[in-house]
């Protein structure tokens, strides 16, 4: 689920013409109305005049990741987080969780991971069946447990996280949540992301002999996010989770 600022271009257009206008408020307010905004956002954007994006704002509500990208996303501290409590709500029936790619390629690891999950929530349920407390039992729970999480950020932030998580050398999983929020955000707000995503997109990639060395394949994904599916999108990026 995704919610935004209204008008999160007319609104950063605005605050940005503000500085530079003798209009009173509601005279500005109608000519931002009236006229399209695209070439003045791409201008200011352009010159580095960032602190404009922060009056926009976006709200994801996220499913179906683990704790171990959690653990990373919470690290952009230019946010807001609310995220399912393992202290408050018990986790019943088994648990989901996040299984890494490179198990597909291996099935006896694989039956092995599988057979350690149900172990865990064996243990986990039998422990609260015994009185223990959640928040100690909840301890066992390994860190590929699916978690739900509300995430805001405004644009400036996003274009930060985007910079460094929608790179090939991120962790699968963060890269996968980055690229599909970026996906969505260029859809309501289509001149405030055109050019947003990894570094290598702005000039040469900043990881030096660290590079990917699929820029290629990267610049063409990222050229063609409104047209590509999401499972297109994340196959072509190499980070299409495994579940």
């Amino acid at each position: 689920m995704f919610r935004h600022t209204p008008d999160p271009e007319k609104a950063v257009s605005t605050a940005a013409r503000l500085c530079y206008s003798s209009l009173d408020i509601d005279d500005l307010k109608e000519d931002v109305d009236k006229r399209d905004q695209s070439a003045f956002l791409r201008k200011i954007i352009a010159l580095g005049h960032q602190s404009v994006l922060e009056h926009a704002s976006y709200t994801f509500l996220i499913e179906g990741i683990s704790r171990v990208t959690t653990h990373q996303l919470v690290r952009h501290r230019v946010a807001s987080y609310s995220q399912r409590s393992q202290r408050y709500v018990r986790e019943e029936g088994g648990f989901r969780f996040a299984i890494p790619p490179c198990l597909q390629e291996d099935q006896n690891k694989l039956c092995q991971f599988r057979d350690l999950m149900a172990h865990i929530f064996e243990l986990y349920d039998q422990w609260v069946e015994d009185g223990m407390s959640q928040e100690d039992a909840r301890y066992i729970l390994p860190n590929a447990a699916e978690t739900k999480i509300a995430v805001t950020m405004n644009a400036r932030e996003l274009w930060h996280f985007f910079r460094y998580r929608c790179c090939q050398r991120a962790q699968w999983e963060i890269r996968a949540l980055a690229v599909l929020m970026l996906q969505k955000v260029i859809f309501t707000s289509p001149t405030l992301f055109e050019n947003a995503g990894p570094l290598c997109l702005e000039g040469a990639c900043p990881e030096g002999k660290m590079s990917c060395g699929f820029s290629s394949r990267v610049k063409d994904a990222f050229s063609r996010l409104t047209t590509l599916t999401e499972r297109e999108l994340l196959e072509q990026l190499n980070c299409l989770p495994f579940s």
